[in-house]
């Protein structure tokens, strides 16, 4: 049991950009008294780029920040005074003459001995005795003084995180701004944020970095970037991150300055040559490189299918040309047709992983990593285990996760991943009847492989938040914590988070656990549920609600909805066959739709609206339900929030207050798109009554309107009525008005309007000429969000703004009066004039 100190609650707060993350060193101010910390830092390498020196320095930093103590750092250990002692194994044997006294240290690991006069942080390597010192300081940061002597070990060597960044600064699924590594096709100049990148991946133990999209471009082999991977190497390789690169499968044949090859054959002699070439190459100027990654024959990439060669003979093509210099080449099995013809009902994107990689196994290379989504489909709120972390038992394995919120509404909603993540980890797929934990299979364990391990999409940026978000960051760390312990509690991650990042506070703690914790949950019911995936539009942004996307292209996240029916049938018996990808035990429980889990059964099973789920609840009814339910709980995330106001510092609380009131609103958004769509498609009322029934909306199209014009919103469930008002030219001013007709009162008024890319339109909103309020459409084009914006009228420029606490009596006249910009028309979809406590 740990013990923490207690702690007083600091009044002034000071600004905080959230650049520090969870590394702030913030003073402590216990209403107990601190123990007396040893008198200086003996650091047992004094090399500037080193590591173990740079656990020293940080060391030093920490507790002069925490504990306000400067601690001078030596090379050796004064006789007479206890010492913070931080090295490698060899290190401090070859300084004290005796071994240490430790339990067995794996690669990376460290032990970690507080209990008499000197503290020990003793690696295994120069990276463990790094990590040792991010484990003391953030026992520190916590107020945890407990005396301690433990080794800690990863659970696998494979620790890595992938960065879409492209060669001209964008970011593929980026949210936190452009790249911190590329811009104008080349590495960047100032380097110092890919040091401080490093420094936040070291304290969570990440061991690489893939720094370039996995949709990679041939021009990163050039001369020059290969000379700037090497800078970045450099700024990178003080703090034991490695660095990859991902690769485009057919660079021989692009136009570079040391090769044109006419062909990317992987056996083609010539193919063979060219990459040992260029591995050479890299190796010369960046020798501790980690490896490559490659994604290949998917979603238009050029791969070994090309040439009808296999996916195996594809990676160790990259493999035997990394194997002289120790590097791991990084296989995606992400690999499925994007042109899938959905009129075959045995077609199955889901199947394509095993399909590609089933007969292969034992065939790559023993350098080869074969990276695997947590599920058959790409990163949505919930799927299904995929079925081939079982399949693979002679091929080693990585778990591919997202902390970027593709998916999942990228980083403007609030959903910590780790509950998510861990559906995956910790499920049981019974290869051969015996206990056989996906966390277990891809760290070696289950089939003695020797490598293995975790890759998370993050995707950070130039924003001071790293990923665009302060609360999105706790999912950056709690990956870290996974990679090392998958057994690890994501609830214990959170709060050790939380104490790094905002401080000890027990408001603080409790507020944004209880926010956390319910935000996958919450996300998942006002998204997609019952394993229909997340309802978002897969044709465009990947942001807002569009159901109808999902279906009638080849791109197969299908959920096959017509007037009667819903889900995809991937039974053996019946369906895609799906089912049966899995061992024994596991597919007998999906096959079967009475042992199916509600959460998936519209994954695998095919089933009438009126179908009773187990809850005894109807499909459409549990859909409607949870819509409502979702949207309800996202509002009181705001209320929560604001609970701690004063207790966090003013620039942080802002941001933060600012993207849970986006997603409160949005979530209204999404459940109406969700519940209108299903509802006309099939035709069954809400038992609740509440779906299309909106007694305290006014639509705009119905208001009295001047310059402005009704204009039909597609897709339809985008709009409440599927209608909007524009302004009738880019130049006009509108204005919508309307005579009230609610009882005297105190109301909340709510304006839902669309916030597109290229314009930043204004609004004033006022009732009897007096101004209730004015705003600007500036959240997507000012980058306040960051997430990936629309030029339509749609469910992704959708959004919401609420004015509190505003009176009015029966007959009030509301105008708003909406000034475009751009190419925005200053849309308005209605107000809501709501009674305390109601939603909508």
């Amino acid at each position: 049991m740990l013990s923490f100190s207690l702690f007083l609650y600091v009044g002034s707060v000071a600004a905080e950009s959230g650049i520090d993350a969870w590394l702030r060193y913030a003073p402590l101010h216990s209403a107990n008294s601190i123990p007396s910390l040893p008198s200086r830092i003996v650091s047992l390498n004094t090399s500037v780029n080193d590591p173990v020196h740079i656990a020293g320095v940080e060391l030093q930093k920490g507790i002069s920040g925490i504990l306000g103590q400067n601690l001078s750092i030596t090379s050796h250990e004064a006789d007479s005074d206890s010492s913070i002692v931080v090295g490698t194994l060899i290190e401090y044997s070859n300084a004290y003459g005796h071994s240490a006294k430790t339990p067995s240290l794996e690669a990376d690991g460290f032990w970690l001995n507080t209990t008499g006069p000197t503290v020990q942080i003793l690696g295994q390597n120069e990276r463990g005795a790094l990590y040792g010192a991010f484990e003391y300081l953030s026992m520190l940061a916590q107020g945890n003084f407990s005396k301690v002597a433990y080794a800690s070990n990863p659970s696998a060597p494979v620790r890595w995180v992938n960065q879409w960044d492209n060669l001209d600064g964008s970011i593929e699924r980026g949210y936190g701004g452009p790249s911190i590594f590329f811009e104008n096709g080349l590495v960047v100049d100032n380097l110092d944020r890919a040091s401080e990148y490093a420094r936040l991946l070291a304290s969570i133990r990440i061991n690489a970095v893939v720094v370039n999209n996995v949709n990679a471009n041939a021009s990163l082999l050039s001369p020059a970037n290969l000379e700037g991977l090497g800078r970045l190497a450099d700024a990178m390789r003080p703090y034991g991150v490695q660095v990859g690169i991902s690769l485009n499968f057919a660079s021989p044949a692009a136009n570079l300055t040391y090769g044109n090859l006419t062909t990317f054959d992987p056996l083609d002699k010539g193919v063979i040559s060219w990459w040992s070439n260029v591995t050479d190459a890299i190796y010369r100027r960046v020798p501790d490189m980690a490896g490559y990654l490659v994604k290949a024959d998917s979603e238009g990439q050029p791969g070994p299918l090309t040439y009808n060669r296999t996916l195996a003979q594809g990676a160790n093509l990259f493999a035997n040309a990394l194997k002289p210099h120790g590097g791991i080449l990084m296989f995606r099995a992400f690999v499925y047709n994007d042109q899938i013809n959905e009129s075959d009902w045995k077609a199955d994107r889901a199947n394509a992983a095993v399909d590609f990689f089933k007969g292969l196994d034992g065939e790559f290379a023993d350098n080869v990593i074969v990276q695997i989504k947590y599920g058959p489909i790409d990163f949505q709120v919930r799927e299904p285990t995929s079925p081939l972390f079982a399949h693979l038992q002679n091929t080693s394995t990585a778990i591919e996760l997202e902390v970027t919120q593709e998916y999942l509404g990228q980083q403007c909603h609030l959903v910590y991943l780790p509950p998510l993540w861990k559906t995956v980890l910790d499920f049981d797929l019974r290869v051969d009847h015996k206990p056989s934990l996906v966390r277990d299979i891809i760290t070696g364990k289950r089939f003695n492989r020797p490598l293995g391990g975790s890759a998370a999409v993050v995707n950070v940026g130039t924003n001071q938040t790293w990923l665009g978000s302060h609360l999105s960051m706790s999912n950056l760390y709690a990956y870290g914590r996974l990679a090392w312990n998958p057994a690890d509690d994501p609830e214990a991650m959170l709060q050790d988070w939380i104490r790094l990042t905002f401080g000890p506070d027990p408001t603080v703690m409790k507020t944004i656990t209880s926010l956390s914790m319910a935000s996958w949950p919450t996300y998942e019911n006002y998204s997609g549920n019952l394993g229909i995936q997340t309802l978002t539009d897969i044709l465009y942004t990947h942001f807002g609600p569009n159901p109808q996307s999902q279906d009638n292209n080849g791109w197969g996240q299908w959920t096959r909805a017509d007037h009667k029916t819903i889900g995809m049938d991937r039974t053996v018996s019946n369906g895609t066959g799906y089912s049966g990808q899995y061992p024994a035990e596991v597919a007998a429980m999906y096959e079967n739709i009475s042992t199916t889990p509600d959460n998936l059964v519209l994954w695998f099973h095919h089933v009438n609206y009126t179908h009773k789920l187990h809850s005894g609840k109807t499909v459409i009814q549990h859909f409607y339900d949870a819509h409502y339910e979702g949207a309800d709980v996202a509002q009181t995330f705001v209320t929560q929030w604001e609970g701690l106001q004063g207790k966090i510092d003013e620039e942080r609380y802002n941001e933060t207050l600012f993207r849970l009131t986006f997603q409160a609103g949005h979530s209204i958004v999404w459940r109406d798109a969700i519940a209108n769509f299903y509802h006309n498609l099939s035709g069954i009322a809400d038992a609740g009554g509440r779906v299309g029934n909106h007694p305290w909306r006014i639509q705009a199209e119905s208001m009295t309107l001047d310059g402005y014009v009704p204009y039909a919103v597609s897709p339809f469930e985008a709009a409440s009525n599927a209608t909007g008002i524009v302004t009738s030219s880019n130049s006009t001013t509108g204005t919508a008005s309307t005579t009230l007709n609610f009882p005297n009162g105190t109301y909340d008024l709510a304006v839902n309007y669309f916030d597109m890319m290229g314009g930043n339109s204004s609004w004033t909103v006022s009732i009897n000429n007096h101004t209730v309020g004015s705003w600007l459409g500036d959240n997507v084009d000012s980058g306040r969000l960051g997430h990936a914006a629309s030029v339509y009228l749609d469910a992704h420029s959708a959004t919401r703004i609420t004015f509190r606490n505003v009176t009015i009596a029966k007959g009030d006249v509301l105008i708003i009066v909406g000034t475009p910009d751009g190419i925005e028309p200053a849309p308005l979809d209605y107000i809501a004039i709501l009674p305390k406590g109601v939603v909508d």
